[in-house]
């Protein structure tokens, strides 16, 4: 059955839990505030249902990827024979099961609110969307695009699931297209794009025969690709700020962010993929925090 510590690492937990917080800031973003009475019900279950879909999603990639873990990461539950592969396989169905409970579960409290419950149509089409992209990434066939093997788009799927948690929240508080949300959609979504791609490229010796991004151009080309999406993310962070989105003043509170993302060049030009790879996690947290202070001050 494996140890507690073992299902927390094939779960990936802490990253279940950035995807829990992520429904919270996309209904935070959208209230300028945070969710009360049936708000905070739909909000948390919504965010129960993300935690518990990433930690499916999670699993069946290691699931999928056990071979190619044996070499890059062996010792990881899978690969290593702490967890049995039928053993994740019903773990793996169990939570796709409490994901979608959850949904269901939100759905009914928001259809008893005094608003049109079509327009929490959204959400619902959100948790399908991610679920399209979950079956396209991992499944190679006739009837799938077989995104894990596709390169960029591979790296844009996984990226644009991770962004989406952000308008989760915000269409289970019936504003889905809420200019702030959209706006942390955005950031969250090209910093996990230029992420993906520097990771591919650490793991470039055990991904040989994969038709990944970074074994068609080379770790220089990735890297320099993952460097213009940074430089992108940069304005997306600034340009709210400039349209008054949020107020121009606030500007100061995702300087740290900027700063440290500046920083990752001299990384991604010396090659320093791990550290690169750390900053720009450190810079998406800041620039996440700062969003959210000037909601809140």
């Amino acid at each position: 059955m494996g140890r507690i510590a073992d299902w927390v690492q094939m779960f990936r937990a802490g990253n279940c839990l950035t995807g829990f917080v992520g429904v919270f800031l996309g209904s935070i973003l959208s209230l300028d505030g945070f969710p009360q009475g049936e708000d905070a019900i739909i909000t948390f279950l919504l965010a129960l249902s993300v935690y518990s879909f990433m930690a499916s999603w999670n699993a069946l990639n290691d699931y999928v990827d056990i071979e190619i873990d044996k070499l890059n990461r062996p010792d990881r539950p899978l690969p290593d024979g702490r967890i049995s592969t039928a053993t994740a396989r019903f773990a793996i169905s169990l939570m796709m099961l409490v994901s979608f409970s959850s949904l269901v579960g939100a759905a009914l409290y928001a259809s008893n609110m005094p608003i049109e419950f079509s327009e929490w149509y959204p959400t619902i089409a959100i948790w399908f969307l991610a679920i399209f992209l979950l079956v396209n990434y991992e499944s190679i066939g006739p009837y799938t695009l077989g995104l894990k093997e596709k390169g960029l788009p591979g790296n844009l799927a996984i990226s644009l699931s991770v962004g989406l948690v952000v308008l989760f929240g915000a269409a289970g508080v019936f504003d889905p297209w809420n200019l702030k949300a959209v706006t942390l959609f955005l950031i969250g979504t090209l910093f996990n794009f230029a992420r993906e791609i520097i990771k591919d490229v650490e793991d470039m010796e055990g991904d040989e025969g994969r038709n990944t991004y970074v074994m068609r151009v080379g770790a220089e080309k990735a890297r320099l690709t993952a460097w213009v999406l940074l430089l992108l993310t940069l304005i997306v962070i600034i340009t709210p700020f400039v349209l008054e989105i949020f107020p121009v003043y606030h500007l100061i509170l995702v300087s740290p962010s900027l700063f440290v993302l500046l920083t990752v060049k001299k990384n991604i030009v010396l090659a320093e993929d791990t550290v690169a790879s750390k900053r720009i996690k450190i810079s998406m947290i800041l620039a996440i925090f700062g969003l959210l202070t000037s909601v809140l001050i």
